[in-house]
This record gives C-alpha cells, structure tokens and sequence, in this order.
C-alpha cells in the first residue's frame, strides 16, 4: 500500500512543482538549454527568466527575416526586369515592383497591377504560391515570437493595480498562454486596422468609410481592386502594412481556434473528473485484469477518457514496456534494463553468433 501511495504521490505531483522543473529546449543547434526557475535565483528575477529564454529565440528570427527579405529582393528583381510587362498604376519602378510582390504574396491582389504577359503571368503565379508557403510556414513563426514577446507585458499591465510578484505573473501567463496570445493579437489587429484607416484617409484622401472598406478588403486579402494604394507614400506604407496586417488576422484566427479547442477540452476534462465512477469504468481501467486497479491503471484510464492519450498510445507503450520487462515480472528493474541493451547490442557485436 505503502508502494501505491509513493507512485500515486509522484504521478500527481501538483502543478507548481512541474512548473519548477521544466526545461526548455534550443531547437536551432541541438543543444539543450536547461533554464532554472527564478525562484532559485531570487525573487524579483522571474520575468528576467522568460526573457531570457525568449532572446535564445532570436536567432530563428533573424534568420526569418533574412528568408522574407531575400525572397522579397528576389521578387522585386525580377518584377522590376519585366515592369513593362505589368500593367496599372504606376508610380516608381523598384518601388511598384516590392509593392507588386508583396500584394502577389499576401494574396491581396487588387488589380492596379496586372501582369499582360505570359512571361509575367507564369512568374506570379510561381511567386504567389512561394508566397503562400513562406507566409504560412516562416513567417507565422515569426509572428509568435513577437506576440510571445508582448505576452508578458500584457499580464503585467492586466494586473498593474494588484499586489502580485513577478512569479505569480509568470505563472499566469503560462497558464493562460492561449488565451494572452489570442488578445494580443486582436489588440494589434485593431491598432493596424486603424492606423490603416487613417493613413488611407489622410494620404490617399479616401471618405472614412472608403478608407476603413480599403482596410478590410486589404487584411482579408479580398482586395476587390475600386479602391487601392496609389501614391508613392502609400505604397511605402502599404508593403509594411499588407504582410503586418494579413499575418495578424491569419495569427488572431488560428489563436481563436486553438483557445476554443482548449476551451473543448477543458470542459472534457471537467465532465471526466465530475462524472462517477462505475463497476464498468472499473472494469475497463484493469489493464492487467487482475480484478484491481492499481492507481497507474485508473490515471492511465482517465487520461484516456480526457482525450490527452488514445488506446493506440497506451498499446505502443505497454509492448515497449513488454520488451523492457526481460524477466516478466511486471516491473522494470536495473538488471532487465541491462539485459535489454545487452540482448540489443550482442548480435552486433557478434554477427556469426547465430550460427554457434
């Protein structure tokens, strides 16, 4: 009994303690980065702590915005080479050609700009399908990492007004990760939304309503082409406020479905939890059917009905639990572990063996 209560008391560990010992991992060169948890450091160095782990990250973002620039510099060579055979309105020719790629890769497409040659119509119909990948591949990476960034001051600001730490605002914003990323990038898309509107307004000198209808067909890529940047200005504006703004909507929604999916299974959980249990659910949690159930075999059975793992997952860890289990006793020891790698290794190290 004694035996039952020490696993039960290590498989549910509460949530703080699995909090202290997580470790982070550096992705981009193999290594693995282990980050001690502030409250070993002291105690005003919790934030410092994500922050850090936030710069290993930039690395990969440098090199993201390495791939967009080379793949923006390489559409505007090119685009640039054959703007005689794009038709529209044109304003400057290395400017209308970054303009033109970057409206190609959005998928915006409002039609000031149109290619009239097969040449020209082969070339963004390669670019526009690149464009697609990179900003649904590359660039949201880089998305997440700027919102992630944020994450952080938009809990401080949250809880400005109350008596917290920095451990408990750390904990916070891991809790409800999901949840902080979907607000911020919502806050950003109002303020992109509106620094649109107004640059149209101003710039451009569109009606209010025209400005905002340019805004919205520009940021769902609907782009109907009435109404477009046309001045040099606004072109400037518009190849940093395109990819802002499209990659901010497209991060808001897959945001809302991950916060909505984590929402599902939530309240999965809590119907599991609440529901009682039956001589049936009892009968299914014996793995081993020895007529009991042990406290691994009632978590792995609530798990299981939680949705975190499937019977697939439980059948592949018990053959490879099986195949560590040398002797067959039903619990792993030093020695099976040994005798596991040596029945591994020995047919390597001896390959006439099988015929002694």
């Amino acid at each position: 009994m004694a035996t039952n209560d020490d696993a039960m008391q290590s498989l549910l560990s509460d949530e703080e303690n699995a909090f202290q010992r997580r470790r982070f991992r550096q992705p981009m060169n193999g290594d693995v980065t282990e980050i001690k948890h502030p409250d070993q450091q002291n105690g005003n160095s919790s934030l410092k702590w994500l922050e850090s782990f936030l710069e290993n990250q930039n690395f990969s973002f440098k090199k993201v915005l390495v791939v967009l620039a080379i793949y923006l510099g390489a559409g505007t060579l090119c685009f640039t080479l054959i703007m005689n055979q794009i038709e529209g309105k044109k304003t400057n020719g290395i400017l209308d050609a970054v303009y033109f790629s970057v409206v190609t890769m959005t998928t915006v497409g409002y039609g000031d700009l149109v290619p009239h040659t097969t040449l020209a119509k082969l070339l963004s119909c390669a670019y526009v399908f690149t464009g697609m990948a990179l900003g649904g591949i590359i660039i949201s990476k880089a998305a997440d990492y700027i919102v992630e960034k944020q994450e952080i001051l938009l809990v401080r600001a949250m809880h400005m007004n109350e008596k917290i730490g920095s451990s408990e605002i750390l904990k916070e914003a891991e809790t409800h990760k999901v949840k902080y990323k979907c607000l911020l990038a919502l806050i950003l898309l109002f303020l992109l939304i509106i620094v649109g509107t107004i640059f149209l307004h101003l710039v451009e000198s569109f009606e209010f309503v025209d400005a905002f209808y340019c805004v919205c067909s520009s940021i769902t890529t609907l782009g109907y082409g009435d109404d477009s940047f046309s001045t040099r200005a606004g072109r400037i504006f518009a190849v940093f406020w395109i990819l802002s703004s499209t990659i901010c909507l497209a991060q808001f929604f897959l945001y809302s479905a991950e916060l909505y999916t984590e929402k599902r299974q939530r309240l999965l959980v809590e119907r599991v939890l609440a529901r009682n249990v039956t001589a049936s659910d009892l009968e299914e949690a014996d793995i081993d059917h020895d007529k009991t159930v042990s406290a691994a075999e009632f978590i792995v059975y609530t798990l299981k009905e939680m949705g975190k793992i499937s019977q697939e997952d439980i059948s592949l860890v018990t053959e490879r639990f099986s195949k560590l289990d040398v002797d067959q006793s039903g619990t792993l020891t030093e020695s099976d572990i040994i005798s596991s790698l040596a029945q591994t290794f020995l047919p390597l190290s001896n390959p006439q063996s099988s015929y002694i």
